[in-house]
């Protein structure tokens, strides 16, 4: 891919978290002014997500990581759980699979799918 991007695979599983695929995410980016993160300058960050549709249901029916995910890609950023400031992602693009719905894998939120 060249010296130009970084690339981050996440694998999603019944049981990866929220808070996992955003510490992962989150891990890669550095500061770059206030409120502002991305990968280092002159960089571009490719977030892979392998099996999109894996993430179990919680009670309401919504799928967390799928949701912060989505989050993402509607205000390009996220709130930092710590500091409760909201962080602007810049330079990153996602891209993900999945497989269809059935044996474990369910059908993803239609927010998301929009």
């Amino acid at each position: 891919m060249g010296e130009v991007y970084q690339f981050i695979a996440i694998t999603f599983s019944a049981q990866t978290s929220a808070n996992q695929t955003q510490d992962t995410i989150d891990s890669k980016t550095d500061k770059r002014r206030r409120g502002i993160y991305g990968p280092p300058l002159q960089k571009k960050l490719i977030i892979f997500v392998d099996d999109l549709n894996m993430p179990k249901k919680e009670y309401y029916g919504a799928q967390p990581p799928i949701e912060i995910l989505r989050q993402f890609l509607d205000y390009k950023g996220w709130y930092n759980r710590k500091e409760l400031t909201f962080r602007t992602f810049e330079d990153m693009v996602m891209f993900s699979c999945m497989g269809l719905p059935g044996g474990g894998r369910s059908v993803i939120t239609s927010r998301m799918v929009r």
